[in-house]
């Protein structure tokens, strides 16, 4: 189950109906586009290996298809240690429905429940709960059961996820098996009361199952709190918590890694916390959801936190017929401003300071507000300078394409001479093990290029110039 390839060849010996696609690794770039042929565009290039969206490229048509192909290769070799990657169609508009099961060594699979994970941004889940909104209950048996016909075919034991796509017919198809428990499973816990970790424990002990039905209970959700600014399209933004608070209280949970003073690297996932409620229905666990999130306080990095708080006002969301694609193609987060500076109160009194640093033998004058000291009655109560977090693009800069982080020069499309338009790819940059296209802003000549493959670059630093 490890590989999605093999997976798939189990699912179809089992019965289970799979996604059109390939059950054999690609060979060539040849046979990519006879098999694109075969499915008809659009369709899926994934890694073998892979999980959580990485690997994963989305072709429209067969111009796409060859540089899908590499750069699906070159993230499943960063993410995985192995490039092979095969083709499946690619269902448009589905719902990401999981089955949690559980077996034993004493011929025992319990099916937990299904959660939704269809709220996503580049094929990675933002927003997870259970029950799944307007899942008939006989569809919810036939997952329960295809995802226990799954575990029995591969004799599983320990927890495991079986995922599946529901078109816009109800018709569900295998996608995949985590052998694994995943982020999510936070929201199964929170319905069954169940532990799944020391489940897992048990049974690997050779302990039989302390269940043999799990009863479900009210409505659970699970947020997964990340380093991304969703102003610029989730980009990631590595960099230090200057203040971190969690929220609290009935029915809410955080599991979190990271506290005040925590660098988030530009080398791992962009995941900081998970935020999980539960309510008696779902409409008390999106009150109590809007609620905690308000009160969940990061600063240093811009996090998915006001996107979160967005899309719970979403009306599709809310209506519970919200799908994989609902928040890159019908949510428009541009406007979406958060600061990631330590925010002043207006009334708050501040003074002036002026301080001299010394640096390695040079010395420096440091101007700073700082709240007014009791004593210093005679400081004048300023308000500091407005200070904006990146500065307008001006005519005199605009042909200076900037890394919009810190991260690894992986591909460059270009060279100095080309002409390029406005939004032409220049270069691929991955960081956070994330690939991210950066693109010119304006039609030109490109007379610079400062960067080859390969190169370690900065946040703001200069990776061409055009003209």
């Amino acid at each position: 189950m490890g590989s999605k390839i093999t997976a798939r060849q189990a699912a179809i010996e089992a019965g289970v109906p799979v996604v059109p696609g390939m059950t054999e690794p690609l060979s060539s770039v040849e046979e990519a586009f006879t098999i694109a042929g075969e499915f008809g565009f659009p369709v899926a290039v994934k890694a073998a290996h892979g999980g959580g969206g990485k690997g994963m490229r989305i072709v429209g048509d067969a111009t796409a298809l060859k540089e899908a192909i590499e750069g699906a290769k070159r993230e499943a070799e960063a993410y995985f240690g192995d490039p092979e990657v095969y083709i499946e169609k690619y269902i448009e508009k589905p719902r990401h429905i999981e089955a949690q099961i559980f077996a034993d060594d004493h011929g025992h699979t319990v099916f937990l429940g299904e959660r939704d994970c269809s709220l996503q941004r580049r094929h990675q889940k933002l927003i997870e709960e259970t029950p799944a909104p307007n899942l008939p209950d006989r569809q919810r048996r036939a997952i329960g059961r295809a995802a226990i016909q799954m575990a029995k075919a591969c004799d599983y034991r320990g927890a495991g996820t079986v995922e599946f796509l529901v078109d816009s017919d109800d018709n569900f198809y295998f996608l995949e098996m985590n052998t694994r428990l995943q982020v999510e499973h936070t929201v199964t816990e929170m319905v069954t009361g169940l532990d799944l970790v020391q489940e897992q424990l048990s049974v690997a002990s050779g302990l039989p199952l302390s269940f043999t039905n799990a009863e479900r209970t009210g409505h659970a959700m699970e947020f997964r709190i990340n380093a991304e600014d969703p102003a610029e399209g989730f980009r990631p933004h590595p960099g230090r918590i200057v203040d971190y608070r969690e929220p609290a209280g009935f029915g809410v949970r955080v599991d979190s890694g990271v506290t005040t003073g925590s660098e988030i690297s530009r080398y791992y996932d962009t995941l900081m916390a998970k935020l999980i409620v539960w309510g008696r229905d779902r409409d008390q666990a999106i009150a109590r959801a809007k609620r905690a999130l308000g009160e969940f306080r990061i600063v240093g990095v811009p996090t998915t936190i006001p996107a979160h708080l967005i899309m719970l006002d979403n009306e599709t969301f809310r209506q519970g017929r919200h799908h994989t694609a609902l928040v890159e193609d019908d949510i428009d987060f541009s406007d979406l401003v958060q600061s990631i500076h330590p925010p002043i109160e207006e009334d708050e009194a501040l003074a002036r300071r002026d301080m001299t640093v010394e640096i390695s033998g040079r010395r420096y004058t440091v101007t700073f507000w700082a709240p007014e000291a009791p004593t210093a009655g005679g400081l004048p109560r300023r308000k500091p300078p407005k200070l904006a977090r990146t500065a307008a693009v001006t005519s005199d800069d605009a042909g200076i394409i900037a890394s919009p982080m810190q991260g690894t020069i992986v591909k460059v499309h270009v060279e100095a001479g080309d002409r390029v338009r406005s939004g032409d790819p220049i270069c691929v940059l991955e960081a956070m093990k994330m690939e991210n296209e950066v693109r010119s802003q304006v039609d030109g000549e490109v007379i610079e290029m400062k960067v080859r493959p390969g190169d370690t670059i900065s946040t703001g630093q200069v990776i061409a110039v055009i003209r």
